[in-house]
């Protein structure tokens, strides 16, 4: 005998307000259920034999025709006459997501969506949140048994075979509505929390990522400085766009300029090390605000962590970082727009082949540029002075320049590349896979191939000077980015021709 939280009878909406309020009743519902039993469990008062579950929301929605309102629109539709549904989970963070996607889909199609109980259980691990730790609170004749008693993690179903364009619709069944299930986003939002150090909630909408800590020192700095108090009009009106700040460890600083600044600094936890990618998080509330990551080097970190950014559905993310300059025209601290990628990190080939093309994205490219030449002072013709734009080479070997020249210089020039990294082709990648809009701005601090290799005391030196411009840059480009409405970022480029309603 199975047992299940309370009956929900599935219900109809045109009211995508009252849709997203029905979602989460639903979740509210299943995940207490879950959680009271748990404590049941603990305490000794289930016992062997017995089973509990309680599955995911669900929206589905039926059309009669494809057409829609806006054929400008890059999502917010489906492609062709069906059914199409898919589950959904932790509405308290994707409530605001939620009621865009279901809006547009109500004025595109004309049509109610249907919301209830789907047949995709809730894993017990997921419903108990981030924060709990099963090992700690359970004995480990009890942990044996869980499987037997919940539902727990299975991996069969959080793939990502719809971003991947790889998924089968089987005879009869719905197609799919989001590029990812509900079980899918909730093992990345606890991966989050292990990778990063925050939680997901803190996450915002334009995410960027960068390969050297003296980035982050430098926007540490910056944000501290923003929610200090202050007396100057201009300043105070500059600085109260953001609501607070977010250190890993889920640690909160309020922004001093504001009566109240609308965010709970509950939540924190010690850190008895730095996470593997630490996040920080400079909020605007809806979400508008800007996440910084250090992935560290490589392209591993760049995949593991563009993987579990991307059920959160952000709004653009950009890579910061240090290249090596491969002309010899290039000066130290020179910044490469990336408009291509050879990409041989080959940590994606089985998701997404290299023979496919990254294209550039035209709205991030031009805040990339207009930020470059405001930062800089220069504009216009004088920006080449300063700025290249090409071919980036990304590679998984931290030690490329030590292969015999003739070996790699030819794959160079047959590409045109202008510079070389470890870690812009799979972010880049990763965001066109996941139809994420993305963009790379680096700054030049070696050329190897023309004897200025990457040593100690000129790379401090470097460091120093361009660090804070280069950030400069990258937070005026998300600040221009922030400026544009979600449907002219979201480019038609990155959807296929039988994509997913859902953006």
């Amino acid at each position: 005998m199975v047992k299940t939280p309370k009956s929900i009878k599935s219900k109809r909406f045109k009211d995508p307000q009252k849709a997203v309020e029905f979602v989460a009743q639903i979740y509210d519902a299943h995940t207490e259920f879950l959680r009271a039993q748990f404590q049941a469990f603990g305490h000794g008062q289930i016992k062997a034999g017995q089973r509990v579950s309680a599955c995911y929301p669900y929206v589905r929605v039926a059309t009669q025709v494809a057409n829609r309102a806006d054929t400008r629109l890059s999502y917010g539709f489906v492609p062709r006459a069906g059914v199409y549904e898919t589950t959904l989970t932790e509405p308290a963070i994707f409530k605001e997501y939620y009621f865009e996607q279901f809006r547009q889909l109500i004025k595109n199609h004309d049509v109610p969506l249907e919301i209830g109980v789907s047949d995709t259980p809730i894993p017990i691990h997921f419903a108990l949140g981030s924060d709990f730790h099963l090992e700690g609170d359970l004995s480990a004749d009890q942990v044996a048994q869980l499987p037997d008693i919940f539902d727990v993690p299975n991996l069969d179903i959080m793939d990502d075979q719809i971003a991947n364009y790889t998924h089968k619709v089987r005879l009869g069944a719905a197609s799919p509505l989001a590029l990812f299930t509900a079980p899918r986003v909730d093992i990345s939002l606890q991966r989050l929390k292990h990778y990063t150090g925050t939680s997901a909630q803190h996450f915002q909408n334009f995410v960027i990522f960068t390969n050297y800590q003296f980035y982050i020192d430098q926007f540490v700095q910056m944000c501290q400085d923003t929610m200090r108090e202050t007396k100057d009009k201009g300043l105070k009106a500059e600085r109260s766009v953001y609501s607070a700040f977010v250190e890993p460890g889920n640690k909160v600083t309020l922004n001093q300029n504001l009566k109240t600044a609308g965010e709970s600094t509950d939540g924190s936890f010690t850190l008895n090390r730095m996470p593997q990618m630490p996040a920080y998080h400079l909020k605007i509330p809806g979400g508008k605000g800007i996440t910084m990551v250090n992935i560290g080097v490589g392209p591993s970190n760049a995949k593991t962590i563009t993987d579990h950014i991307a059920v959160l559905r952000p709004h653009a993310w950009l890579m910061l970082g240090h290249c090596a300059g491969l002309r010899n025209s290039q000066k130290l601290g020179d910044y490469v727009l990336a408009h291509g990628y050879l990409r041989e990190d080959n940590i994606l080939d089985e998701d997404i082949p290299p023979s496919i093309p990254i294209p550039a994205l035209a709205e991030i490219q031009v805040a990339l540029e207009t930020a470059v030449a405001q930062v800089t002072g220069e504009d216009g013709y004088d920006l080449k002075k300063i700025m290249r734009t090409g071919t980036v080479a990304t590679t998984d070997d931290r030690n490329w320049e030590l292969k015999s020249s003739v070996q790699q210089n030819r794959r160079l020039s047959q590409s045109r590349a202008i510079a070389m990294d470890m870690e812009s082709g799979t972010i880049a990648a990763n965001g066109f896979r996941f139809r994420v809009p993305y963009g790379t701005l680096l700054c030049v601090s070696d050329k190897p191939l023309h004897g200025q290799l990457k040593l100690p005391g000129m790379a401090d030196s470097f460091y120093r000077e361009r660090v804070d411009q280069h950030l400069q840059i990258g937070l005026l480009t998300m600040t221009l980015l922030r400026d544009l409405e979600p449907s002219q970022l979201h480019s038609r480029k990155l959807r296929s021709f039988n994509e997913v309603a859902f953006q």
